[in-house]
């Protein structure tokens, strides 16, 4: 007796539902459908012989007359961890970079401009143990660790931005952890830093047995590519959180998670999405935006216009003092 194997959602669907019936059905699922984006034969062939899933999509945007459309190129990458979990720490470490590392070669030979690596890469996701070592030994300087040092080179030398997700150690204050991501511009400098908003009480995550929620707000990055902000894992079931990104001015916003099971997939303005890749394989997603596409959504809802900030913001206001007295009409 064989166990049954899923692989993704898109195989199911692929394998079991008629090519009409599933055209339609991509479209109620996923919008508008995008076309496959073309990818050098080179970087095929090396994603086949290092083992990992290489897809890639385009995000078209209407032409306009009076801007020129501005392509961007994202890799996002999923990985498993490479060594066993009581290997030595920084056996395991070295290890991903390695792993990791030789994905985001493909990257570059695919023309990606911003690569994002998954929340707390360089670790296996072990806070749901509550242990202490040696789990807090993964966590490094955001600024010049070992990790940010590896970084640093990936991105001079391939001209790309790196988005790296990692347990922080902030020396400054106590040595306190963050989960935090740090983003390298392509010139190899480190931008800066953005922790991770939101911590999940539900379920066994047991984050907040480490760390507590990020104090820096909703950072927006400024690249040559445009401008990014990265939403760390739960802080996706936020609505909030989004808007004050969007807020500040964010073309393309990161959503590096630890989980599993189809979530590694790229979301456009008007709502369409890409295609998930495998959840049990390690893979890199290409994506090529046109941001255009931002505005030219924002033009035809006009959430921003219709918002009523002012409104919100007053009754948010109100709704968080302790003595709020919330607005209902009694007879």
């Amino acid at each position: 007796m064989s166990e049954y194997f899923f692989e993704s959602i898109e195989k199911t669907l692929e394998t079991y539902i008629p090519d009409v019936e599933l055209k339609e059905i991509k479209r109620i699922l996923y919008g508008k459908e995008l076309r496959k984006l073309t990818l050098p034969q080179t970087a095929l062939d090396a994603a086949l012989e290092r083992n990992f899933l290489l897809q890639g999509y385009v995000f078209a945007a209407a032409s306009e007359e009076l801007r020129a459309p501005r392509v961007v190129r994202v890799g996002l990458i999923q990985n498993k961890i490479v060594l066993p979990t009581d290997a030595p720490v920084l056996d395991q470490i070295t290890a991903l970079h390695k792993r990791v590392g030789e994905i985001v070669e493909v990257a570059a030979i695919c023309g990606v401009n911003i690569v994002c690596f998954q929340e707390a890469w360089t670790m296996p996701f072990a806070f749901c143990t509550r242990e202490r070592e040696p789990w807090t030994e993964f966590a490094e300087s955001a600024e010049n660790g070992f990790t940010t040092r590896f970084c640093q080179e990936l991105a001079k030398k391939y001209n790309m931005v790196i988005v790296s997700p990692i347990l922080e150690r902030d020396e400054i204050h106590g040595g306190t952890l963050w989960n935090t991501a740090v983003v390298v511009s392509n010139s190899g400098t480190v931008l800066g830093k953005s922790r991770k908003n939101h911590i999940p009480r539900v379920g066994d995550f047991n984050e907040a047995s480490y760390y507590m929620e990020g104090n820096t707000g909703h950072r927006v990055f400024q690249t040559q590519f445009g401008k990014i902000a990265v939403n760390i894992c739960y802080g996706r079931h936020h609505p909030l959180n989004w808007l004050m990104y969007s807020m500040h001015g964010a073309e393309i916003i990161f959503n590096p998670s630890a989980t599993v099971g189809d979530l590694s997939y790229v979301t456009a303005p008007d709502g369409s999405r890409s295609p998930g890749l495998s959840r049990t394989q390690d893979g890199l997603l290409i994506a090529e935006l046109d941001l255009n596409l931002n505005r030219q959504i924002a033009d035809k809802w006009n959430f921003k216009m219709t918002g009523r900030f002012d409104l919100y913001a007053k009754e948010l206001t109100k709704a968080i003092q302790h003595d709020f007295k919330p607005n209902v009409v009694k007879e």
